[in-house]
């Protein structure tokens, strides 16, 4: 039976915020994690994989699925063939158009995002799809500082994710891609010594395909050899949350799953969902960019009401 002095450290414990329903105990967040939850404007960079969108939603799903006070606004600002390495292969969309370098429109992004937090992802790109070579990863390295200096710069922190898996399987090459991108990512993992925070996509990545693959080779998450299907968003968002400490919601199978053990309705995902679209059309169409073919969607206080419009329905569904 339960003392009154075990009952009262029990409501003790609670009253003071040491639980969440997310599984993570705040009293122990790590730095990751008060990162996420101390910004008011957390803002997503990167290529056509945080562009799609998905894997943001997801994330954005699981910060309402928390019922905290307060949780940063997200915005996301991902552009389609982009790289930080400022390079481009000859003949890139059919000799349409070079790769568009994120260092053209940074200032501009962040000057209209006007973020505390920036979690970017790059490097699928920034390889052009070509063996490695010294000059290309120095290309890389120095655009990945770049986008660090300007960040600082702007007053907001970075969070660096590594570059996904690519699937040679699905899009073989003469040579193995994902070696390329395991030497990208180990760099980035290296700077972890430097004091950066940088969350281990890539690693996680090649091992779930491969332990997956024991069972079923033609296993993939990216049928084309570079863009995730919905699995492969969630596990992108998967690994995000897991760095967050959230270890119970990483391991759901979907992010409807995820919302189910929180006690949370699916429904809000596509909520979530379009207003991650809305945000995204407008504050990249804001700033400009020389990517053709995207739309440029609502102005930045269009998109805003908008967007307070679907929280509100997405705040109903959560009562």
């Amino acid at each position: 039976m339960m003392t009154r002095r075990t009952m009262w450290l029990l409501v003790l414990v609670v009253s003071c915020g040491v639980f969440s329903r997310g599984g993570i105990a705040r009293g122990e967040e790590n730095e990751l994690a008060r990162l996420v939850w101390g910004a008011k404007r957390l803002v997503f960079l990167g290529d056509s994989i945080t562009a799609a969108g998905t894997y943001v939603t997801d994330f954005d799903a699981w910060l309402t699925a928390q019922k905290r006070p307060s949780q940063p606004m997200v915005i996301c600002a991902g552009l389609p063939s982009e790289t930080v390495s400022g390079l481009s292969e000859e003949g890139h969309a059919g000799g349409q158009f070079p790769r568009p370098d994120l260092a053209e429109r940074l200032d501009r992004i962040l000057k209209e995002t006007r973020p505390d937090l920036v979690i970017a992802c790059y490097g699928m790109n920034c390889g052009i799809y070509e063996p490695l070579d010294a000059g290309r990863f120095a290309k890389y390295q120095a655009g990945i500082r770049n986008l660090k200096s300007h960040v600082e710069q702007a007053g907001a922190k970075l969070i660096l994710v590594t570059p996904p898996f690519y699937d040679d399987l699905r899009s073989p090459r003469k040579f193995v891609y994902n070696e390329v991108l395991d030497r990208y990512a180990e760099w980035l993992l290296e700077q972890r010594k430097e004091g950066w925070q940088v969350v281990d996509l890539h690693q996680a990545m090649t091992a779930e395909v491969a332990r997956r693959r024991k069972t079923d080779p033609a296993f993939t998450l990216q049928p084309d050899g570079v863009h995730p299907n919905e699995a492969g968003h969630w596990f992108v968002a998967s690994r995000l949350i897991a760095a967050l400490g959230d270890s119970r919601s990483a391991e759901a199978g979907s992010p409807a799953e995820m919302l189910q053990q929180a006690g949370v309705s699916a429904e809000i995902l596509p909520l979530v969902a379009e207003r991650t679209a809305v945000r995204r059309d407008a504050y990249v169409g804001a700033a400009g960019h020389k990517r053709p073919g995207i739309a440029k969607g609502l102005t930045i206080p269009e998109a805003e009401q908008k967007a307070a419009a679907l929280g509100e329905k997405i705040g109903n569904l959560l009562k």
